[in-house]
């Protein structure tokens, strides 16, 4: 019996930097009620959903920096969105910035939480793999200061057998390490969900254009699909955002590695496609039959021989 999932890749349009969240959120469940027109079970929003992408600004007050941050989720801004996932039966994904208290001590994070049809948060990811710089750098010609505001995610990358499969997530630059897709793989991740704010241009390779940022975003994702026979959901931010162009091309990707729905936009926009979560068992089977092919003995092998650093 096929375990059809019908996702939708919420593509969000650019949010500028005085747009409040109350109307980001409103912009939320308009995709989500054209998602429940087109029967969709599950949404998948981008990274950052909530706010502008902030760590393009140089910013020194603290008190500044916590705004763009969420102390608890749900919280006013947000609790529409989850009454409305709940009414309409239908899971999201949904990315943000996360102040948490842990230890005694204030923590701030690039976070990403599954809520399934009832309303309920059942899984947790924080970003691991932050790209750019901590400081201003005058010699780039946009800053991206992640190093800034967050923290490396302390989560690890763990999977969720939700909705009638087994779920993982990731966010933006994660999508580029094949570990993290093989984590998720050697637990039978059947699907991976993940937002990203990729900037269409390089701070650093002005020559790079945006044809060659979608090839190398899609080939990740791709790679990261086939390698471990799984289906995988990327959703971008879209359009030009204070100023700064975004990505856009949000696809779904089946587990042999090929995409088989992209937006089309810059804007705001839901592409939905039918994911049968057995459509993952072949490859899991055959060519990425992790407990027979991987054989950690030959790995410790190749360590011995040349120093090589052992596989987890």
């Amino acid at each position: 019996m096929a375990r059809v999932v019908r996702v939708g890749a919420a593509q969000v349009g650019p949010i500028q930097k005085a747009e409040g969240r109350q109307a980001v959120v409103a912009r939320l469940m308009e995709l989500m009620r054209e998602g429940k027109k087109k029967g969709c079970d599950l949404l998948v929003y981008p990274e950052l959903t909530l706010t502008t992408f902030f760590p393009r600004w140089y910013m020194t007050d603290e008190t500044e920096v916590d705004s763009w941050f969420e102390k608890e989720m749900p919280n006013e801004a947000t609790r529409p969105l989850f009454e409305l996932s709940r009414q309409l039966g239908m899971g999201f994904h949904l990315g943000y910035a996360e102040l948490a208290k842990e230890g005694g001590k204030m923590h701030r994070y690039n976070t990403a939480i599954l809520v399934d049809k009832s309303g309920k948060t059942v899984g947790k990811y924080r970003k691991v793999h932050l790209p750019g710089h901590s400081e201003f750098d005058p010699e780039r010609t946009h800053q991206h200061l992640e190093k800034r505001y967050f923290e490396p995610g302390n989560l690890g990358f763990p999977v969720w057998r939700t909705m009638g499969g087994v779920f993982g997530m990731c966010i933006c630059n994660d999508r580029r390490w094949p570990e993290v897709f093989r984590v998720m793989g050697l637990q039978g991740v059947e699907m991976v969900v993940l937002g990203y704010n990729t900037p269409n241009v390089n701070s650093q390779k002005p020559d790079e254009k945006l044809e060659q940022r979608l090839f190398h975003s899609n080939l990740s994702m791709q790679a990261g699909a086939y390698q471990n026979s799984t289906w995988v959901v990327g959703v971008a931010k879209a359009g030009v955002e204070d100023g700064n162009p975004l990505i856009a091309g949000s696809v779904i990707i089946n587990p042999d590695g090929r995409i088989v729905a992209e937006a089309k936009t810059q804007d705001d926009e839901l592409v939905v496609h039918d994911c049968d979560l057995d459509d993952t068992k072949f490859g899991k089977k055959t060519m990425f039959n992790f407990a027979n092919h991987r054989r950690v003995e030959h790995y410790k092998l190749i360590v011995e021989r040349t120093g090589a650093i052992p596989p987890p």
